[in-house]
């Protein structure tokens, strides 16, 4: 049974889940915690892990089926795996002797509404 649940659709219902930037400066708590976000998902492995997971048929994978992708090692991938649960980015559930990933649709909400910034134009030269 898959702990995924679907993603929401942002502006369907009129309410985001975070106060948009052009209306208010982001707080030091919500800088903090997207911050750590956008720093896990820095570097491309765990960007790919993210990604790996995500579209992952069921939406979750076992750790054993994310290694194989990767030229780094087992122990690498489990640390990266840390690293995005630590963030909030992913959940997990043990199972036996393997470990299930899936990406926490919340955390993705938070991140896509930061990035849903209409482009501001560009001032004309004086």
């Amino acid at each position: 049974m898959s702990k995924q649940v679907g993603l929401p659709v942002l502006g369907q219902d009129g309410a985001a889940c975070c106060a948009p930037m052009l209306r208010e400066p982001l707080g030091e708590e919500a800088a903090a915690e997207l911050s750590r976000m956008f720093k896990a998902l820095s570097d491309p492995v765990r960007l790919r892990l993210l990604s790996l997971i995500a579209s992952h048929e069921g939406g979750e994978a076992c750790v054993c089926d994310l290694t194989g992708p990767f030229d780094v090692s087992q122990p690498t991938i489990s640390h990266h795996l840390k690293v995005l649960r630590e963030a909030g980015l992913v959940g997990s559930e043990r199972r036996g002797t393997w470990v299930y990933y899936w990406v926490l649709p919340e955390a993705l909400a938070k991140l896509s509404a930061l990035l849903q910034i209409p482009a501001v134009p560009a001032k004309a030269p004086a």
